[in-house]
């Protein structure tokens, strides 16, 4: 790998080889156009720019699922989502969606490709820094072998949770001709994540020169997490009071929640205190993946100039998400999950595929709705109101809701956005990895598992109060658009460990929808099967979309992972790569 890696550096390729040549005859061996050298790379520079290489590849790089964002793998087989567009439109979602994914899908190699491509540029990384030049302080490469065994351990994290341990584990040691063929799946990768973020958690700065970089506490946010993934809550809870306690940005700013939770998602306000960690975003610089190119497919369709992105119709929020922002006459969610009832699930227009009348929903409902999900009669950003049908593709395909977190205002056109492209629907907006909200409520998760209620509780709230700040409600005509009704939760829903576990688990999918983290707590939280099958009939009835999920079924001890792709067992040998149960 370190000596065939390619290195997209600010969108830029080129490709580091090493060239055999003769003794003689030296001057008529001229180097490859864009090719960099060895020694180039041995430089300060050169390290550098190897590092950044490999943060370059937590969009994906052009591959849209394998984003860290995990719109696919996280929130459409989580429920936040489907496909959407139209049925034959990039297909390859299909059966990803219905759970009868293949070995052989595109979409399960590209993925795997790339998170690996970026463990091999960090992996390249941590071997230029053994020669490192005397020009590079002690500090500086204590700094860049940190990052480096951060990105290696955060690309594995996302491994393990896709493709279970049927990812086999490959560090800085061994490369083609001294092993790398050879090495086997099977292994307990968490050791080796742990490890890592640990490593970077003790050796990182708290403040970086640049914000996008990861510091001290990012990289303890990320080892809480995996302790939390293991189910060490002890461990986790230790690391999230001193988070919360101290830790601060790497530009750095204290802590703590953005008081409006819209400018969450704004390009203007990327960086700010809640950022732990994020996929850095930036328009109009000659390549538009530098940009966030995952999101590209995933805007509102047919907008027109009154409109973003003009394309695709793809993440159309699912029926049973929007309904899951009912609340109650005292402005608490339906943990019971009589949202999906008759009475309490929200009014759509489903089935008018023109400009007829439409009653709206009239319901109390969690102000987050409308920052998260696009639906008729509400104002979309800074746009104007949803017009419904007219900017669905397809709506027997998908549904009338349209994703809305991750999308660009009209006032961002030009600056924030880049026209330079085949659509509009590439802006300068970071994507959270990390986010403080999300670490609150991992927080509270743990505070239940050792028995502190009451702290949970008081995390719980604080998410709750931001979504409750009415200078954040989606106005139309000077007053809130719907009928936002929240209240913080009371004493007595945390009162059992069984009831504040509902209620915890609940707030994170109102908090982090389609932000890529549904499916994989499902999974963690060993609830998948049961929340899944009652999403997938719910949501495949015939007055919603039987097409598109009626009959899927999701299938335990299989479908919690993918499958190892197909092309890496017939390469390596059965014998070295095994396959994934169930596959």
């Amino acid at each position: 790998m370190r000596n065939n890696i390619k290195l997209l550096i600010l969108g830029v390729t080129t490709t580091l080889g090493l060239v055999t040549v003769s003794c003689k005859d030296t001057f008529l061996e001229v180097p490859v156009t864009g090719q960099l050298a060895g020694a180039q790379l041995s430089s300060k520079a050169g390290i550098e720019g190897s590092l950044i290489a490999a943060y370059s590849i937590l969009n994906g790089r052009g591959e849209r699922l394998a984003s860290f964002n995990n719109w696919v793998w996280g929130g459409i087989r989580g429920g936040d989502a489907n496909k959407g567009t139209d049925p034959g439109d990039f297909s390859t979602i299909n059966p990803i969606q219905r759970f009868e994914t293949i070995p052989s899908g595109d979409q399960v190699g590209q993925t795997w490709q790339r998170k690996y491509e970026g463990i091999s540029r960090a992996n390249t990384t941590l071997n230029l820094l053994k020669n490192a030049p005397a020009d590079m302080s002690a500090d500086d490469r204590k700094r860049v072998g940190a990052e480096a065994r951060f990105l290696r351990g955060l690309y594995y994290f996302d491994l393990k949770r896709i493709y279970g341990d049927g990812a086999p584990y490959i560090d800085e040691t061994v490369d083609y001709g001294t092993g790398i063929e050879k090495v086997a799946n099977g292994v307990n990768l968490w050791p080796k994540i742990e490890a890592d973020a640990k490593f970077a958690y003790e050796n990182l700065p708290e403040t970086q020169a640049a914000a996008g970089r990861v510091n001290k506490w990012a990289a303890a946010a990320q080892l809480a997490k995996v302790y939390l993934y293991q189910k060490k809550y002890t461990e986790a809870k230790g690391l999230f009071d001193l988070i919360i306690a101290s830790g601060k940005t790497s530009n750095g700013k204290k802590y703590g929640l953005v008081p409006k939770y819209a400018d969450l998602f704004k390009a203007s306000n990327d960086n700010n205190e809640e950022s732990i960690f994020a996929i850095q975003a930036a328009a109009n610089t000659g390549n538009v993946n530098n940009a966030n190119p995952e999101f590209d497919l995933n805007y509102p369709y047919n907008t027109g100039p009154n409109g973003p992105g003009n394309c695709c119709g793809f993440n159309q929020p699912s029926f049973e998400y929007a309904n899951s922002f009912r609340t109650d006459a005292n402005g608490l969610p339906l943990l019971d999950g009589s949202y999906n009832s008759a009475t309490n699930a929200l009014k759509t227009d489903m089935g008018i595929l023109s400009k007829a009348d439409f009653t709206p929903d009239a319901g109390n409902v969690d102000p987050r709705l409308d920052h998260t999900i696009g639906r008729r009669g509400i104002p979309y950003l800074d746009w104007q109101d949803h017009p419904g049908a007219d900017w669905i593709r397809n709506q027997p395909n998908g549904g009338p809701y349209s994703p809305k977190k991750f999308t660009y205002y009209k006032s961002d056109v030009g600056s924030l956005q880049d026209n330079s492209s085949w659509t509009p629907g590439y802006t300068a907006l970071n994507v959270p990895i990390i986010r403080y909200a999300d670490v609150l409520l991992m927080a509270a998760e743990c505070e239940i598992e050792v028995g502190s209620l009451t702290k949970a509780l008081e995390y719980t709230n604080l998410v709750r109060a931001r979504a409750a700040n009415p200078a954040g409600f989606v106005t139309k005509a000077g007053a809130p658009a719907a009928k936002y009704t929240i209240s913080l939760y009371p004493a007595s829903v945390f009162a059992s460990k069984a009831s504040a576990t509902a209620a915890v688990r609940f707030e994170r999918r109102l908090e982090l929808g389609d932000e890529g983290h549904r499916f994989f707590d499902l999974v963690r939280w060993g609830i998948a099967a049961t929340t899944i099958n009652a999403y997938l009939q719910y949501e495949g009835a015939k007055e919603r979309l039987p097409t598109t999920l009626g009959g899927a079924t999701f299938t335990a001890g299989q479908d919690e992972i993918l499958p190892v792709p197909q092309a890496q067992i017939d390469i390596q040998g059965k014998d070295i790569l095994k396959q994934n149960a169930g596959y």
